[in-house]
């Protein structure tokens, strides 16, 4: 192998016998999935790929896309992060999230919503049930701390690097990295105020399906969840998915949940009346 990194031409011609090599973790080019919804078509796919243990994915995805994380193994750990596509300085806002819908645990039914008080996200179905709205992600610091080197480079990155990383994808930069929501891993607050992490391992394959109501660019990182009390770096590859569909109608039951719900979806109605 040294002699071939020694030789411009040789590293091309090997680097070009690897044409097909398909790895665990990767994006599928174009699309391809067996294992879609009933009564989704193959070309309405628009997203697939496996995010590595420690790694991260980004993906700008239009109004009515449906977004499917699986959690593979059982101990895979999505934060996401979440902008509207067209104007990024509106985000996902976790606060709001929480204070609107009068619940800090996210499942079916329940909205992520931004800091202009419209709806990012609605989620359409879960089997997990255990998702986080409190404690954010790790930053280099609390993974250096408990594994080692936490940078991007290192053994153990952390997922604030890893957002900053997917940011930059969109020319977005340190100062856009919100806090974050947490699928597949949950926590749960005590009645004297502690917090439980709920991290498992859980059973293989659950998921979370997830409709877009705005153009929206999401960011998300696959490390341990930062009270993990585990002292290895224990983290499972996670499988995105992602397929056109319609959008919102105005009978669709999420949408018309709660009075508090119906005016976020309201909200985006009149952005894209504009």
């Amino acid at each position: 192998m040294s002699e071939v990194l020694a030789n411009p031409l040789a590293a091309r011609d090997h680097a070009r016998s690897m044409e097909g090599t398909v790895a665990e973790s990767m994006p599928v080019l174009p699309p391809v999935a067996d294992d879609l919804p009933a009564g989704v078509s193959p070309e309405d796919l628009v997203w697939e790929e496996t995010i590595a243990a420690g790694g991260y994915a980004t993906r700008r995805l239009s109004r009515g896309t449906r977004l499917r994380l699986i959690d593979l193994r059982g101990d895979a750990c999505a934060s996401l992060l979440v902008f509207n596509a067209e104007m990024p300085t509106e985000r996902l806002n976790v606060a709001d999230t929480v204070k609107v819908q009068w619940n800090a645990y996210l499942g079916a039914g329940k909205l992520l919503l931004s800091d202009m008080g419209r709806v990012l996200f609605s989620i359409l179905e879960d089997d997990a049930g255990t998702h986080d709205t409190f404690c954010g992600t790790s930053n280099a610091a609390t993974n250096a701390a408990k594994y080692g080197d936490g940078s991007n480079s290192g053994l153990y990155p952390n997922g604030r690097d890893r957002f900053l990383l997917g940011s930059a994808k969109h020319g977005l930069g340190r100062r856009d990295v919100h806090p974050c929501v947490t699928l597949f891993k949950g926590t749960r607050i005590e009645a004297d105020g502690t917090i439980t992490p709920l991290v498992g391992p859980y059973e293989a394959g659950r998921s979370v399906i997830l409709r877009a109501e705005m153009d929206v660019i999401v960011v998300i990182a696959n490390v341990p969840h930062v009270l993990d009390p585990r002292e290895d770096y224990a983290v499972t590859p996670l499988r995105v998915s992602a397929w056109r569909g319609a959008v919102t109608g105005e009978d669709d039951p999420v949408r018309t949940a709660t009075p508090e719900g119906l005016r976020a979806f309201k909200n985006v109605e009149d952005y894209f009346r504009r």
